[in-house]
């Protein structure tokens, strides 16, 4: 089979669309005289103005670019182009032909039969063309699909799914909740019914596979679509998430399967991205436990915000590996220094700090696993606790602009170490704050998709291995957020706190834990408690129901950032607090971990532990605040 290069296919439609302009021409003249044959005197002033349309026609259609335009797609936009090319070109060949011949032997009305006649054979060879090469693609083969939405992203999905060569997929129906799309038809394909008639759908149409072309839904409604998709038992696909598709790219090539992030996610979130530049760019930023979860997204996004530089202190050597292999690579240009060492290294800290003198401290190392840290007090209070005075003290000592603590919903009515350790830093920076030149800011939130030592790793590795899947209680709830936005939020944060904030993320409705361990199933291909079984183990060592965001003590106020709220901190008393700090330490360097558990105590009382009466559920609402958190507070060092 001959096949045309596209500068000989330019020149057979060049050929075709003069061959269009002399035919529209002499049949308007043939027109003009009802299809009798044309007067002698009349054809030849036609012919003597040929060229002249010719030109003025000829020129306009390449002026409105018919020839960028693809035959096999020709559609809309190209019929626009050939009205406006027709239509300037009869204009210009009437004017210039006016000029020439004052309309002698040429009628007027030719000019409009030209331009009619001009469109039809300009657009009609095209639009055939297409439909020729197209028609083959509404054939019956391939797996018969129902495509959940009938806008433009379904649109676009079907017309993909006709295009596709292979012809794998067969369109069959479409399902929206849209009444207005009742019973029409795109591209041939009929609008079936609403989302929640899905499963009678495609039961009478023996549908073989469903999917979802919906990429703008929240998770809410993604959450109600799949709950339908799944009770049909017919596989089912979606289209990449509105922010994750290319402009005006949607194709078949990027259906993918449904993942957890789409019916936990969150709505976009809108950010303050040029308060957030300023405040980072031609900053020197350091980044502690810059390996981990959170840390590591904090030097993606503090990359991208144009740093003096980025310093990252992570004491896992793999973790800074990692992440220095992956800024060199995506970030040649940035100025980057990594140091592999530990928050509780005071030498090796004050090293960086004196050497470095960042404008911006985001601390992120802590130890955070529950469970195991109820056993390891010692190594809890260490990195957490001490770990934080260290660094937070340091970047005083070095006059940093802004210090970031990272925290955790755990530290409120702790009823764990970890927890109790985390409210303890809490406390220490908004202590330092109201001594300090530099702005000690909280941030507090509560778990994140598939970071690091998270239950959703867990599961999925659970899932693999064939089950059990373990849940500890069908009644627990956790609230969840994803790593990037976790990270944005925090960014912004630090724009907009003045010191000694406590902000508390709007991490959304709670997550009912074994609904997710279900979802995890069966988005797997299998059935919760036939194919994978759901164990419930109770409640580990210092594990709670429910957690909470913020204290009662703690009134929330509006920072006018919909995602972001304050907890009006409780005043701290600062004249005690190295004392109790230097005890902490001594019980440390001693291995005294009762004396550890009774400090954390001293300082957090409404820190449950296991065995207390609440234990494994919520801390005590409205407990004792610590004694020395009561309206006294010390002026800001000058």
């Amino acid at each position: 089979m001959t096949r045309f290069t596209p500068l000989k296919n330019r020149a057979l439609v060049t050929l075709h669309d003069l061959a269009a302009i002399l035919l529209a021409w002499l049949g308007a003249f043939w027109l003009r005289f009802n299809l009798q044959g044309i007067p002698s005197e009349f054809l030849h002033q036609a012919l003597l103005m040929l060229p002249v349309v010719l030109i003025a026609q000829g020129g306009m259609l390449w002026y409105f670019g018919l020839y960028r335009g693809v035959w096999r797609f020709a559609s809309l936009p190209d019929l626009v182009r050939i009205l406006k090319a027709a239509v300037a070109g009869v204009a210009i060949a009437a004017v210039a032909i006016f000029v020439l011949t004052r309309l002698i032997l040429i009628p007027r009305s030719v000019f409009v039969l030209d331009g009619l006649l001009l469109v039809l054979l300009l657009g009609g060879p095209r639009l055939v063309y297409r439909w020729v090469k197209d028609r083959h693609l509404y054939g019956t083969t391939g797996r018969k699909v129902l495509i959940v939405g009938a806008g433009r992203a379904g649109e676009m999905l079907v017309r993909d799914l006709l295009r596709d060569p292979e012809r794998s997929y067969q369109p069959v129906a479409f399902v929206d909740d849209d009444p207005g799309k009742r019973h029409k038809d795109i591209h041939g394909i009929p609008v079936a019914g609403t989302v929640d008639e899905m499963p009678a759908i495609a039961a009478d149409i023996d549908v073989e596979l469903i999917l979802i072309a919906l990429p703008s839904a929240i998770s809410a409604q993604m959450r109600r679509i799949v709950g339908v998709c799944e009770s049909t038992g017919i596989p089912f696909r979606m289209l990449p998430r509105m922010e994750d598709l290319v402009t005006g790219q949607i194709s078949i090539r990027e259906l993918r399967e449904v993942k957890l992030d789409d019916l936990l996610g969150r709505e976009a979130v809108s950010l303050d991205w040029q308060a957030i530049t300023r405040g980072t760019q031609g900053k020197i930023v350091l980044v502690s436990g810059g390996g981990g979860s959170i840390g590591s997204e904090l030097c993606r996004q503090i990359a991208r915000l144009d740093p003096a530089r980025l310093i990252i202190l992570e004491q896992s050597e793999f973790n800074l590996y990692a992440i220095e292999l992956e800024l060199r690579r995506e970030f040649p240009d940035l100025p980057l220094v990594v140091f592999l060492g530990s928050v509780t290294d005071a030498v090796a800290v004050e090293q960086v700090l004196e050497a470095h003198r960042p404008n911006i401290v985001f601390h992120a190392a802590a130890y955070k696993h529950v469970p195991m840290l109820e056993g390891q007090v010692r190594a809890a209070v260490a990195n957490n606790v001490l770990g934080t005075r260290c660094l937070a003290s340091l970047a005083d000592k070095y006059d940093c602009e802004t210090f970031v603590m990272i925290s955790t919903d755990k530290a409120v009515n702790p009823s764990n170490v970890m927890g109790a350790t985390k409210r303890v830093a809490e406390i220490y920076c908004q202590g330092l704050n109201a001594c300090s030149n530099t702005r000690f800011i909280t941030v507090r939130f509560g778990n994140v998709l598939g970071s690091a030592g998270s239950v959703i790793p867990l599961f999925q590795k659970q899932i693999a291995a064939g089950g059990p899947v373990t849940v500890t209680h069908p009644q627990i709830t956790r609230y969840f957020m994803t790593i990037p936005e976790a990270a944005q939020l925090i960014l912004q944060a630090s724009v907009i706190g003045q010191g000694g904030e406590i902000f508390v993320l709007d991490m959304g409705e709670p997550v009912n834990i074994a609904y997710l361990a279900e979802q995890l199933i069966l988005l797997s291909g299998k059935r919760p408690g036939v194919d994978i079984e759901i164990v419930y183990t109770g409640l580990r060592p210092g594990e709670k129901l429910y957690e909470e965001l913020f204290h009662e003590a703690e009134q929330l106020i509006d920072t006018g950032h919909p995602k972001i709220m304050l907890a009006h901190s409780r005043p701290i008393d600062v004249a005690d607090m190295e004392g109790v700090f230097s005890e902490l330490t001594r019980a440390c360097d001693t291995n005294s971990e009762p004396r550890l558990r009774e400090l954390l105590r001293t300082l957090v009382p409404e820190h449950l532990e296991q065995g207390s009466p609440a234990t494994g559920l919520a801390g005590p609402r409205g407990a004792t605040i610590c004694a020395w958190e009561n309206s006294s507070s010390q002026p800001r060092k000058n």
